[in-house]
């Protein structure tokens, strides 16, 4: 009890110090910054290491390599189609390719699993207990994972991206694609999907960080979402905006058609697109971070 007492005497003193001095107060914040800055960086250390050596990484690394693996199997079976033969049209179906497989589908799936399971996981496992017993501001915690999961599907999703427009130029047309990367567009429009590959990731990361943290079962509420994205070309021109991948679309290089039942509306210009998304991403966090400070661990019934 007398321990107790000397600490809360010493603590009143220290803010009685710290109102007296201005000084103090600005160094005292410096130092708090400077404390959940290191712990936000080993939060995060300690979560890509799960993200990249964990069994759940598995499915990660199948949903990455499967692009590669169909696109290699493409250049080495070509089909008898005129596209496949023909250079200039393949810009056109790489942004297909890209597209309907690897951004509506492999990076949306992939950032659901490793997203929702930061959280989710842990119940699952019984191990957030941990966190929350350490002297670490639940705040801090939900910034480390969502950066460590973030720098996961990045890296993973990136090498997707880039390996694939590789493998589907350079193997059919080598000549040809090395003329279009080192002397026309080519590089551009890598460095276009790449962008877009890396702000997907920030926004669906931010999405399912929440699902994981607001749903018991995140299954359902994720293919809801997929469903709400995939059929976002049928929606109203106001409620297209209220999707992620509204905002991908406007930022891709090459243009796809999405039918002749789409709802036209006019691209998001790039100077909106990325700041929505990343300040999307802000408000999510911020709203992470209060439902975090309320929740109490229940393993029961998980």
């Amino acid at each position: 009890m007398s321990s107790t007492t000397e600490i809360r005497e010493q603590s009143a003193a220290n803010m009685n110090t710290a109102n007296a001095n201005p000084s103090k107060v600005n160094a005292a914040r410096a130092s708090s910054w400077s404390l959940w800055t290191r712990q936000t960086l080993a939060v995060m250390s300690l979560e890509i290491k799960k993200n990249f050596l964990s069994r759940r990484a598995l499915l990660l690394y199948l949903m990455a390599g499967l692009p590669l693996v169909l696109l290699s199997a493409l250049a080495l079976f070509p089909p008898p189609t005129d596209e496949m033969g023909n250079f200039s049209e393949m810009s056109v179906v790489y942004a297909a390719i890209y597209g309907g497989l690897i951004l509506r589908t492999l990076i949306f799936f992939g950032c659901a699993w490793v997203f929702m399971n930061l959280f989710r996981g842990e119940v699952v496992d019984r191990s957030l207990h941990y966190y929350f017993l350490a002297p670490v501001r639940r705040e801090v915690l939900v910034v480390g994972k969502y950066l460590s999961g973030l720098i996961a599907t990045i890296v993973l999703f990136s090498i997707t991206t880039v390996g694939s427009m590789f493998i589907y130029y350079f193997w059919l047309f080598p000549s040809e694609s090395a003329r279009f990367f080192f002397d026309g567009a080519g590089a551009s429009q890598m460095l276009a999907y790449l962008a877009v590959t890396c702000l997907a990731c920030v926004g669906y990361g931010a999405v399912f960080l929440l699902v994981g943290l607001f749903f018991r079962n995140p299954i359902i509420p994720a293919l809801l979402l997929y469903g709400w994205e995939w059929l976002n070309f049928l929606l109203p021109p106001l409620l297209k905006k209220i999707s992620v991948i509204h905002y991908l679309h406007s930022l891709v290089p090459v243009p796809m058609s999405e039918g002749p039942f789409a709802v036209l509306v006019e691209p998001t210009p790039a100077w909106i697109s990325a700041p929505s998304l990343l300040l999307f991403t802000g408000v999510v966090l911020f709203l992470a971070s209060l439902h975090i400070r309320r929740m109490e661990i229940s393993y029961a019934g998980d």
